[in-house]
């Protein structure tokens, strides 16, 4: 590849550990006694603050119609709201390295929930549906199903499961309902995430009582985690889409459990079984399987168009 190829490079790597290393910025909240609930509130409420200054600086318009911002309030139950409260949740159970790797079943979740409910969306054959398999044996390994379910660690990690089960169906409205509206991904992503803040700006103090800040580390791990986590990496997603292509910026999925896991073990000292490492493997290669063939680096910016509104993030 020439110098253009490589540029995009800096933000997969940075897009990657964005994402990885939420999932230990989510357990420093949770073990310092943040509640769920309120983790998820001032992810989305520091998020929807970034996205808007990135709006303002950029000079770009957030949508005006109303059907837009209806479309958007669901898609942030689905992919923000609900998902973010379980994710915390599971953390308070299972450790960061567990979540990050449950959180890269989202492709398998999303495909299934397409093929339900996207018009037109391919039948899977035969590698796909392998794929699908693989995965599901996996997520098993994962739970450490062979000690049965009735551990507090498997109810974590079974939260975690049904948060990457919510990416994957809004994954799919989006696809149906947002995709194609005439919008850049930051004007949608700005609105979408105010939406999950106003939303759980109303559950958390009925689910939690009024917010607290049990200390600085909690709090600068919360700051991050919304301004940059779920603030800046909407922006660098769309740059990586634009830059390098779709098939590159979904390749992002295979680098972020690896980034959780090495987090998780050398900042938080948690214990990496041979279930995590063996069943994360295994997701991995499922995704890997599922995958449609997609354009490579140096599509044509039609192409980049096409997709860069139907990817969001997620952890």
């Amino acid at each position: 590849m020439g110098g253009t190829g490589r540029r995009w490079w800096p933000g997969f790597v940075a897009l990657s550990a964005i994402w990885g290393a939420s999932f230990a910025l989510i357990k420093v909240a949770v073990d310092a006694g943040v509640p769920p609930v309120w983790v998820a509130a001032w992810r989305c409420l520091l998020g929807a603050a970034a996205l808007w200054a990135i709006l303002a600086f950029r000079r770009e318009a957030a949508p005006r119609d109303l059907a837009t911002w209806g479309h958007c309030a669901v898609v942030a139950v689905l992919l923000n709201a609900v998902p973010f409260v379980l994710f915390s949740y599971g953390e308070t159970r299972v450790s960061s390295v567990l979540a990050g790797v449950m959180n890269a079943t989202t492709p398998l979740f999303a495909l299934l929930f397409a093929l339900a409910a996207v018009p037109g969306e391919p039948r899977p054959g035969p590698r796909r549906i392998g794929g699908l398999v693989l995965g599901l044996a996996g997520v098993l390994t994962v739970l450490g199903v062979r000690h049965g379910f009735g551990s507090g660690s498997v109810g974590g990690g079974l939260a975690c499961l049904a948060a990457t089960c919510c990416y994957g169906a809004g994954f799919a409205y989006l696809r149906r309902h947002l995709s194609t509206r005439p919008h850049s991904a930051a004007a949608l992503s700005a609105a979408q995430i105010t939406c999950a803040a106003a939303e759980l700006a109303v559950a958390a103090p009925l689910a939690a009582g009024a917010p607290h800040w049990p200390g600085a580390g909690a709090a600068a791990a919360l700051l991050v985690l919304g301004a940059v986590g779920t603030g800046v990496a909407y922006v660098l997603n769309l740059d990586l889409v634009r830059t390098a292509g779709t098939a590159v910026a979904a390749a992002v999925t295979y680098v972020t459990p690896l980034w959780s896991t090495a987090l998780g073990a050398l900042l938080l000292a948690e214990p990496v079984g041979w279930n995590t490492l063996a069943g994360g493997l295994a997701v991995i290669a499922a995704v890997a399987l599922i995958r449609q063939p997609s354009a490579a680096p140096g599509e044509g910016e039609h192409a980049a168009r096409r997709g860069r509104r139907a990817r969001q993030p997620v952890g």
